[in-house]
């Protein structure tokens, strides 16, 4: 017999709200926690993976308990991201609509904050919010917490890895020690365990599958490809899949944007969602997105966080996450609500080490995948453009009129000409564009050959970086959103593209575009600011001879991570109109099959 919502303990009124929204039966983690939050007053450490129902785990039995009567601010629930935060915001909205004095706001930055004060005044039961604003509302003495019951510290491990545990210890300042602390994660790392044993005391958890295991209802593909073949080959993907519904993730804000340019200027349904855009804007990107009329969300780890889509066919890696825990966050985004799914990483020679790790995680292993050739996706489209055709429904009410000149204008024309003229007419585009295709794995495979056997050098990072080493690492706390932090303080410039970051025990490396070389040095040089009290030293590293690295004897110059590790901050700009020999099939431009066409 299935367990309901109601055998979880739940008042009618949160019921009838569940039915509407078409909730039958609880996940199971939502059978685990709610009924623990219910019946006890012990803080809460929960697993699950992404898609499981947590945001419904933990608010549904906040919302039970909320006073409605009472004005005070009972519950704080905090998310890394504004898109995570009103998602969480609106869901709760909707699981207490039967509930009429009870009040949600959602606080986060780039909102008018005096309204959202002037709300706060008028008695707000439950907040949901971003770390930044809450500390700002505290600040301003507009959110008080004294009374609250109920912490909740959703997706934690972002949160940490966004440089916000300052504020997080400000809110725990600001919230009374009898309150419930409850932590939901989709993965455990080691900084997650930290938050445990700093703000909770003698944790209940509970878990819905094994920590920071995969979906078994993802498959995960890599392709080796190289840095000149990496944007043809995620084209390939798309189009060998022609209901392709997917997030492109990308390290930076700027790679994104670029990336997005490149679909979008080559006739894809695409567009970007990163930190730099409006909410505005980021609202209309992800209307679009949720309505399908966009077919691939090119985005950052941070901006897809709390992102609630479903039926998702692929999540493509253009490059792995820094931090192999995220890769799990990114993966889950498909394969959600009993679907399958996709997870696709775009790796070359230098990257393809990263998956061990990521297979450990899982608890699965990477297939090797062969990227499309021309024909293989030639083969896709013909039969997709056919089954398309078969499944269109003919309204002779419309066209009647016309059919007496058509048929009489197409009478010479046997059937079989008549199919062929059809499908040429629509389908000549493809063909065109990928008749002299070169095999892409050959090209993969040739220049892995050529480095391994010394030819082109022994270099393994992009040719077009610049690497530095940096005397600080993850002892002194720092982690890549830091460090990308401490580079962007310096004020190199906008468009300087950043690379690999490697963070070791004591010291780390991270890539500039060499075009900024001296630049980055020189702006060192002048800010000379220091990490935690620290002096810090960057050099330039340089190849040895029969391959590894080796530090330059020369310039060295101090930096520091003055920012709260807030992400690539300052590199969101991107030029108009990107490269289109991003690619790599050298200079030759041939016409995109999907320009001008619609899917």
């Amino acid at each position: 017999m299935s367990i309901t919502f109601s055998d979880l303990g739940l008042k009618e009124p949160i019921q009838k709200a569940l039915l509407d929204l078409g909730y039958e039966t609880p996940t199971v983690i939502q059978q685990k926690a709610i009924p623990q939050i219910l019946s006890s007053k012990d803080d809460l450490k929960a697993f699950a993976q992404t898609g499981t129902g947590k945001t419904a785990a933990f608010s549904l039995p906040v919302v039970e308990q909320t006073d409605e009567h009472s004005k005070h601010t009972q519950a704080i629930i905090l998310s890394p991201t504004r898109e995570l935060a009103v998602q969480i915001g609106k869901n709760i909205e909707d699981f207490s609509k039967y509930i009429p004095n009870l009040n949600v706001l959602t606080v986060y930055g780039g909102a008018n904050i005096d309204q959202q004060i002037k709300q706060l005044r008028k008695g707000v039961q439950i907040v949901v919010g971003t770390p930044g604003r809450t500390v700002d509302l505290i600040r301003r003495r507009a959110l008080k917490l004294s009374d609250v019951n109920w912490l909740v510290l959703d997706e934690a491990d972002e949160m940490l890895n966004m440089g916000f545990k300052d504020e997080l210890d400000k809110v725990l300042e600001a919230t009374p020690d009898t309150k419930q602390t409850l932590l939901f994660s989709a993965t455990f790392p080691k900084e997650v365990e930290a938050i445990a044993r700093n703000y909770m005391e003698n944790p209940v958890e509970i878990t819905s599958g094994e920590k920071n295991q995969g979906s078994d209802n993802v498959t995960h593909q890599f392709y080796n490809i190289t840095e000149k073949t990496r944007y043809e080959a995620l084209k390939r993907i798309a189009d060998v899949n022609p209901n392709i519904y997917a997030i492109v993730f990308c390290r930076t804000r700027r790679e994104t944007q670029m990336i997005a340019d490149q679909l979008i200027q080559d006739g894809y349904s695409a567009d970007a969602l990163h930190g730099d855009l409006s909410q505005a804007q980021r609202d209309s990107v992800m209307d679009k997105f949720r309505k399908k009329s966009l077919q691939m969300l090119v985005a950052t780890d941070v901006a897809a966080r709390g992102l609630d889509v479903n039926n998702l066919t692929h999540v493509i890696n253009h490059k792995l996450p820094d931090q192999i825990e995220n890769y799990n966050h990114r993966s889950g985004r498909t394969g959600r609500a009993g679907n399958k799914g996709v997870s696709i990483a775009l790796v070359n020679r230098k990257e393809k080490g990263k998956l061990y790790p990521i297979e450990r995680i899982l608890k699965k292993k990477f297939v090797q995948t062969a990227i499309p050739t021309g024909k293989e996706i030639c083969e896709k489209q013909l039969f997709h453009l056919i089954d398309k055709i078969e499944k269109t429904e003919v309204n002779t009410t419309e066209i009647d009129s016309f059919l007496p000149s058509i048929y009489e204008k197409l009478n010479d024309f046997s059937r079989e000409e008549l199919i062929q003229k059809f499908v040429s007419l629509e389908f000549n585009s493809f063909l065109s564009y990928y008749e002299n295709a070169p095999d892409l794995n050959n090209i993969s495979s040739s220049r892995d050959r050529d480095r391994s056997s010394g030819r082109g050098g022994n270099r393994t990072s992009n040719e077009n970086m610049t690497r530095f080493f940096i005397n600080i690492g993850r002892k002194d706390r720092l982690n890549p959103a830091k460090l990308m932090g401490l580079i962007n303080e310096q004020g190199i410039d906008k468009n300087v593209e950043i690379g690999a970051i490697d963070i070791l025990d004591t010291f780390s490396f991270f890539e500039i575009d060499t075009n900024y070389e001296s630049q980055t040095l020189e702006v060192f040089d002048k800010n000379r600011p220091d990490f935690n009290g620290r002096n810090v030293n960057i050099e330039i590293t340089k190849e040895r001879k029969g391959g590894g690295r080796r530090r330059s004897g020369g310039r060295r110059r101090n930096s520091s991570d003055r920012s709260s590790g807030g992400g690539n901050r300052g590199f969101g700009r991107t030029r108009n109109k990107s490269n289109n020999n991003s690619s790599g099939q050298g200079s030759e431009r041939r016409r995109n099959p999907r320009k001008n066409r619609r899917k």
